[in-house]
């Protein structure tokens, strides 16, 4: 396999046979994105929509604990406190333009998203053309947990998820295993991990069958039901209520026992980033397409790195300090100002997304 390296080896790239291989390669940090992967990524899979040598890509991530762990939020952080505005635009600008070539690429991706895969790990797999996860496999959105907002295309695919399910993950960033990822509609097939080498070969050697969608169908093994089957009921009543308290309060009103943690869950959570995530996934519901919802999710972020304390007091907490007791402002749901959502949808970051 030709091999092709990055200036730091942040990113792997390989091709063979007509597959392009894209490996993200930051292992000790679980393969969090920073600017220079997401450039790296975007130059190789750019030229590779004209090369003729290529027509499947394959993209996975380094080591044995995930495909991408997301962002890398400690960076965001010095971004933001350093008053380095342009860096942030420059690193949300870069990475959602990626998601959306991901998701449009003219060669089909084959996204490997084997153990965690949370956040910017999402916007990469999440909006591939074949999206395989295995048995090892944890994915999330848990940006409230830092005071933020789903993000890369995030808002989209919870938007398109059965009943309620949107707005329960994306307020509670809740974790899925594969079979939540595929009934969510967050992945298409489920691979043992211990048959994705030979996945790989048979990618790389195609001949009978030689589509990808065929050849992954041939390691796919039907996971058990997904617990998210069996809460539907508590979560589609809770999560229907017009707002956040009216959901806190359907869930500490229902008897199961997962419906009430999850109401002490928000209760705890960074009222702000509940409220307007709420907003963004029944708005993205409307949207024609992935451009238009990264392009909601651009001047959220933004509002929110620019405007909203919360955010560098989440990555703080959860990050810098681990000390897991963020300040929230505010720090409760009642003291949610009346006009907050209406002020994060009316934010227009200059320069634009597109």
């Amino acid at each position: 396999m030709h091999a092709q390296r990055t200036d730091d080896d942040s990113v792997l790239v390989r091709s063979r046979r007509g597959l392009g291989r894209l490996t993200l390669n930051r292992p000790r940090a679980i393969n969090a994105l920073d600017l220079d992967m997401i450039r790296a990524l975007t130059l190789t899979l750019d030229r590779w929509q004209r090369d003729t040598d290529v027509d499947v890509v394959l993209l996975d991530g380094a080591g044995e604990r995930g495909f991408c762990a997301g962002g890398d939020v400690r960076a965001l952080h010095e971004m933001v406190v350093g008053g380095r505005g342009d860096e942030v635009h420059a690193f949300f600008r870069e990475e959602y333009a990626l998601d959306h070539l991901i998701a449009t690429s003219a060669k089909p991706v084959v996204a490997i998203a084997d153990g965690v895969c949370m956040g910017g790990g999402i916007g990469l797999a999440g909006h591939a053309a074949i999206r395989v996860v295995t048995d090892r496999s944890r994915l999330a959105m848990p940006e409230t947990r830092i005071g933020f907002t789903p993000d890369v295309g995030g808002s989209w695919l919870l938007a398109c998820a059965p009943g309620r399910l949107g707005e329960y993950l994306g307020l509670t960033g809740g974790s899925m295993d594969a079979a939540d990822a595929i009934y969510a509609g967050f992945a298409d097939h489920m691979v043992p991990a211990a048959h994705l080498e030979a996945l790989y070969e048979a990618l790389e050697n195609r001949a009978d069958p030689s589509s990808p969608t065929e050849l992954v169908l041939l390691f796919d093994e039907s996971p058990e039901p997904s617990r998210l089957i069996a809460a539907r009921e508590w979560i589609d009543d809770a999560f229907a209520a017009d707002d956040v308290p009216a959901i806190v309060d359907r869930l500490r009103a229902r008897p199961e026992p997962e419906a009430r943690e999850t109401a002490e869950l928000l209760a705890a959570s960074a009222p702000t980033a509940l409220a307007v995530t709420l907003e963004a996934v029944r708005r993205a519901r409307a949207l024609p397409s992935l451009r238009a919802a990264l392009a909601q999710e651009y001047g959220l972020v933004m509002w929110f790195a620019q405007t909203q304390p919360d955010l560098v007091e989440g990555i703080r907490a959860q990050v810098v300090d681990k000390d897991r007791s963020p300040s929230w402002s505010p720090a409760r749901l009642d003291d949610l100002p009346a006009d907050r959502v209406a002020e994060a949808f009316a934010y227009e970051p200059n320069p634009a997304l597109w």
